[in-house]
């Protein structure tokens, strides 16, 4: 299948939205006239291609302007937390055959986040009455897998982390599993104190939600 390129702005999708309702992820677009057909890929949000090698045609889904209008939009059906790209390509089959629209502007993409997922988290600690060591146990529970590079753990003296830099960071060695999970025990200082914190705060609570408990 041929693509094309135009530069004038024929066939663009403009003015795509999403919202999510009843378990479905609704996209709604201003159709150019003359247009009865788009191509849709959804990928992950971690796994978008590049803009100028859009999917093949066998990773697509071809939605007529005719469904649109029955259903009001595109209706997709949620399954699960996530973040997704939909990519939207015109499709035009005329005299002069069959060609896919390659959009250059980025109006025919969209992300969409479909909720974010919970991770609790309990910190204990256990001292021996004469010893100068503590020990700590980690435990979570995790309503979908979660990778190891998003969490760390910061160990400071004298009182509880106030933040990512407000102390020595620690990686975690393995990903969490959907459900409980439980850290080996750490072995601190007396005097010392641990808090769970996202390695990029920006990046993952976009993602999930954490919720601490000492």
């Amino acid at each position: 299948m041929e693509w094309v390129e135009y530069a004038n702005g024929d066939f663009r999708i403009t003015n795509l939205t999403s919202r999510l309702h009843n378990h479905e992820c609704i996209l709604n677009w201003h159709w150019p006239d003359g247009l009865q057909f788009v191509y849709i890929h959804k990928v992950p949000a971690d796994a978008e291609p590049e803009a100028a090698e859009p999917a093949g045609e066998k990773q697509m889904k071809l939605y007529t302007i005719e469904e649109y209008k029955a259903n009001g939009g595109l209706r997709d059906k949620i399954d699960g937390i996530g973040r997704f790209v939909y990519y939207l390509y015109p499709f035009i089959r005329d005299g002069e055959g069959s060609r896919l629209v390659r959009q250059t502007d980025g109006g025919n993409v969209i992300r969409v986040s479909t909720g974010k997922a919970k991770i609790d988290c309990k910190i204990k600690y256990k001292t021996g009455l004469f010893s100068k060591t503590k020990l700590v146990r980690i435990t979570f529970y995790a309503d979908i897998s979660v990778p190891k590079e998003a969490l760390c753990y910061v160990k400071k003296e004298g009182g509880i982390p106030a933040s990512i830099d407000d102390g020595t960071i620690f990686p975690f060695i393995r990903d969490l599993e959907p459900g409980p999970n439980e850290m080996a025990d750490i072995q601190i200082g007396k005097n010392d104190y641990v808090k769970v914190f996202f390695t990029d705060g920006k990046k993952y609570a976009e993602m999930y939600r954490l919720f601490v408990g000492q």
